[in-house]
């Protein structure tokens, strides 16, 4: 079992970078994939990036795409979330997750495919 602990969070001007970071317990994964989700009141949560086990693939949304890079580190148990042109619509409360097929060939973005959540960290950005 893979524990997701998010932080990094924070307010910001727009046009501004945060960095999340994503520690993860567990032997397991380094062979997870790991992704990052948000999700703002009174709407579903949603994916925002991904990379597979061995960081060879990775995914974004398509609202993210050239602003965001997710990365890992599977000697420390880290993900990250690396942030740069953030936006108002940005804000959310970003969770860190683990897939739950180890060694997937494959990234599966659906939020089923993911069964350990991190508690989340909220994101703030200001116009």
């Amino acid at each position: 079992q893979v524990q997701p602990v998010e932080s990094g969070g924070g307010l910001v001007q727009a046009g501004g970078s945060l960095r999340l970071s994503c520690a993860a317990s567990g032997r397991t994964f380094s062979g997870r994939t790991m992704g990052w989700f948000r999700q703002t009141p009174g709407k579903e949560r949603v994916i925002v990036a991904a990379i597979k086990w061995n960081g060879d693939t990775t995914y974004y949304a398509g609202s993210v795409k050239g602003r965001f890079t997710i990365s890992r580190d599977n000697a420390k148990n880290m993900v990250y979330l690396q942030m740069n042109s953030l936006q108002p619509e940005d804000t959310a409360v970003y969770n860190c997750a683990a897939g739950r097929n180890p060694y997937s060939s494959l990234i599966d973005i659906r939020e089923s495919s993911f069964d350990s959540w991190g508690q989340g960290t909220q994101v703030t950005v200001s116009s």
